[in-house]
């Protein structure tokens, strides 16, 4: 059976997901009858509550007798490090991309890795049944991407698509067809088939699967040779051991899920059950002559976070695990198949340095472990410092605005304010197309002003270029915040007295402690106030005239808007039910005496 491999690569929203929703009907995967629902792929409940894909995923369908896997992958930067080695398991690339955006930056970094690793790209321009879209225009954008990108003779002369996956039509004109057969038969035409080399087997794992049943899975693309069930095999890793193994069972990908077979052949992709203590990047090898592929290198971290217990009053009040052993070994598990994080002991045991790409990666880990009962608090977000030829760099960011022209002014004065270049400033219809430099200790906070000062209108999206010389201070948040004095639950009496002072993060009735911010002050500098007095009672008034209060709702943050928010003196504290900010030292006097050392120091 003829075999083809591609993978789908986009920037986030342009459609990925959808598409291969679209494929997966087309070669009915499912029964006529059955309920599918959108984003099938997209299964983690993280993915679907943010509408993103976090983890690539494979599905494998069958077309005029031709076997295809595909590959979805996340469109996010901060997720770079999982696209960049799913990219080697396919032989060809649909790179999808908005026919009214036109290709973003995400688009770019993720389409060089696959032209680096000589890939057949097909183009797809998606969304042509939206107003103001511009398909040409968009297609010669692709082809000047393509050719700034050093692609080869070979490599510019891709074939276009054009469609809309949410009417579920992809033809080469911009007719619309009666559905993606066309694009299908694309897909056989243009993508070739698996190089095979000869010799004995090689197979490079890519991506982890585990299965409380199974245990680590190993998947990867069979480079050359044959994979058995009770193959004895050598595994070859990245520092240069070889341990021996033997294959205990092995599985194909069949339309969503997972089919045993006794071989699997070089070109197709396939799951291994069996193997110990293995990593990404190892190579499976012939026992007799092991020999190793080259090993996948992922992007180095960006940014760091001090992850510790929650040691708040409150502790223990939600979470099943709350001690620094059950934050280690979650931690430490989470290292195994997420490869751009890692994590480090410090002086103190109850706290863990851990690095990750950006603030969405380290975001969805929090979240996801505060869904699995977990109590935590974490710092503010720190960028990575380097010394360069004795210099000290940080690392820069290529940041895109697009946003309507009115609003051009407001957004070059926000991104020069945190030491932004302006570089690139072009006018696409309605809107401004902004391009700048900026390092990335600028981009924390800049998402959540951005859309205030452009009335929610500006889209933005950056990736890391390099590291650079340090561009000096950048000014973080100006205003001070509001922090309890007592612990008991507010009461609407004395925060309708305090609304002058600031905007609450908190509602009436809710429980507070010594040291929890519970409002952002109206001006700099920090104020400790009581938010639980009640009213005092005499004979002459009447008790229920406290009705009459009127009271802002709070401010609903999610979990990274509240990691943009903390200075560095503060923290937030996770737990199921909770995200609460706090100071990292909670009684006001421990405070005054800490920061006085630290001017004296200073002075």
């Amino acid at each position: 059976m003829e075999i083809r491999n591609i993978a789908i690569i986009a920037h986030v929203d342009h459609g990925k997901t959808t598409l291969v929703d679209r494929i997966l009907h087309a070669t009915k995967v499912f029964r006529d009858n059955q309920e599918t629902g959108e984003l099938i792929m997209d299964s983690n409940d993280l993915e679907k509550e943010r509408g993103i894909t976090i983890f690539s995923k494979n599905a494998a369908v069958t077309y005029k007798d031709v076997k295809i896997n595909v590959i979805d992958t996340p469109g996010h930067s901060d997720f770079g490090g999982e696209v960049e080695r799913v990219l080697k398991m396919a032989d060809g690339v649909l790179l999808l991309v908005d026919a009214f955006e036109g290709p973003m930056p995400q688009t770019r970094f993720v389409l060089q890795k696959a032209l680096q690793l000589d890939l057949k790209p097909i183009v797809v321009i998606n969304k042509v049944d939206k107003p103001n879209c511009r398909p040409d225009e968009v297609h010669d954008a692709v082809f000047e991407l393509f050719f700034n990108l050093d692609a080869t003779e070979e490599q510019l002369d891709f074939p276009t698509f054009y469609g809309s996956g949410k009417n579920g039509w992809f033809n080469d004109t911009l007719t619309p067809s009666e559905d993606i057969t066309p694009l299908m038969d694309g897909i056989l035409k243009y993508v070739p088939e698996p190089k095979v080399n000869e010799g004995p087997l090689q197979m490079q794992i890519t991506s982890l699967d585990y299965s409380s049943f199974l245990g680590r899975i190993a998947i990867g693309k069979v480079s050359r040779g044959v994979i058995k069930e009770n193959q004895p095999i050598a595994l070859m890793q990245a520092d240069g051991s070889i341990k021996k193994s033997r294959v205990r069972e092995l599985y194909v990908f069949e339309g969503m899920g997972k089919r045993k077979v006794s071989e699997v052949v070089a070109g197709d992709l396939c799951a291994v059950v069996g193997l110990e203590d293995f990593n990404i990047g190892d190579t499976i090898a012939d026992q007799e002559n092991p020999e190793a592929l080259p090993v996948i290198s992922v992007d180095e971290p960006t940014m760091s976070m001090l992850f510790s217990i929650n040691n708040s009053p409150f502790f223990g009040k939600d979470g099943k695990f709350v001690t620094s052993r059950h934050l280690r070994d979650r931690l430490m598990k989470e290292t195994e198949k997420n490869l751009a994080l890692r994590v480090e002991d410090t002086d103190s045991a109850d706290s863990f340095l851990v690095y990750g790409r950006g603030i969405l990666h380290l975001g969805v880990l929090v979240e996801t472990m505060r869904r699995e009962g977990y109590e935590l608090t974490v710092g503010q977000p720190q960028v990575l410092v380097k010394y360069i030829d004795g210099k000290k760099s940080e690392p820069y960011e290529n940041l895109v605005v697009d946003v309507p022209a009115e609003f051009s002014g407001k957004v070059i004065d926000l991104v020069t304010q945190r030491k932004g270049e302006l570089l690139v400033m072009e006018t696409k219809g309605e809107m401004q197309h902004l391009e700048f430099e900026i390092p990335s200790r600028g981009l924390i906070g800049l998402r959540s002003n951005m859309l205030t000062n452009t009335a929610g209108e500006a889209v933005m999206a950056h990736r890391f270029v390099e590291y650079k010389p340090w561009k000096g201070n950048i000014p973080g948040r100006n205003n001070g915040v509001l922090i309890s004095k007592n612990q008991s639950p507010t009461t609407a009496y004395s925060i309708d007295k305090l609304q002058d002072r600031g905007s609450f993060f908190v509602d009436p009735g809710e429980e507070v402690y010594v040291g929890q911010i519970i409002a952002e002050h109206i001006k700099p500098g920090d104020l400790v106030v009581n938010a639980t007095e009640g009213k005092k009672l005499t004979n002459m008034r009447a008790s229920g005239s406290d009705d009459s209060v009127r009271i802002v709702p709070k401010i609903q943050m999610t979990l990274e808007e509240c990691m943009e928010y903390i200075q560095q003196d503060e923290c937030i504290e996770v737990t199921p039910k909770h995200i609460r900010l706090r100071k990292v030292i909670l009684d006001e006097e421990e405070r005054k005496k800490v920061q006085k050392s630290m001017k004296t120091e200073m002075a």
